[in-house]
């Protein structure tokens, strides 16, 4: 038996390689949505415990303006949406890519197998 690893193999293995990065990246940048929503969360849970004449700021850049309350609640409310819609999208690619390694892992599998039977 030859142990040198046929072409389309070594393609299947590189694009599993590819997948799994790509999953990686992935879950990573949801992780980092995931986080800056909590952070959005919190925001607009204190905002809203504030009384409504309270003095607001947020951050532009490296410095802090007052804000109308107000439109400060929509503009979260918005980023919190936004983050959300992203969430889901980011889960749709990751569901996605999971099913393309499961299956490519299986032909991979079905491959190895079908070879050490041949010898």
């Amino acid at each position: 038996m030859s142990s040198e690893v046929p072409p389309w193999l070594q393609e299947q293995l590189a694009r599993y390689d590819q997948l799994q990065q790509s999953l990686q990246a992935i879950l990573t940048q949801k992780q980092q949505v995931e986080a800056e929503l909590a952070e959005i969360e919190k925001a607009l849970e204190e905002l809203r415990k504030a009384p409504s004449d309270v003095t607001v700021y947020k951050f532009a850049g490296t410095i802090m303006l007052k804000a109308d309350r107000e439109s400060l609640l929509k503009e979260l409310e918005e980023k919190r949406e936004l983050a959300n819609t992203r969430i889901m999208v980011l889960k749709k690619q990751e569901d996605r890519i999971r099913s393309n390694l499961q299956e490519l892992q299986n032909k991979i599998n079905e491959a190895i197998k079908s070879r050490q039977g041949a010898s």
